[in-house]
């Protein structure tokens, strides 16, 4: 079980919990997005993968004088 997961030449993380069947992980996935991640859901060795990724917050704070 990969820790990483590229897709799209995105980098997704394994939230570090298998799940038993795809059902239980795309109801895992769906509380992810609830919460404004990105998932990806996968099969490995029988047992299903939830993969997330968020991308950072962008700063609109304004440059400080003199920068």
């Amino acid at each position: 079980m990969k820790d990483v997961l590229f897709v799209d030449g995105r980098k997704f993380m394994w939230d570090g919990r298998p799940h038993e069947s795809q059902e239980s992980a795309l109801a895992a996935g769906k509380a992810y997005q609830s919460e404004g991640f990105e998932t990806h859901v996968c099969e490995d060795q029988g047992k299903f993968l939830v993969y997330t990724r968020r991308l950072a917050a962008v700063s609109t704070a304004e440059p400080s004088p003199g920068s």
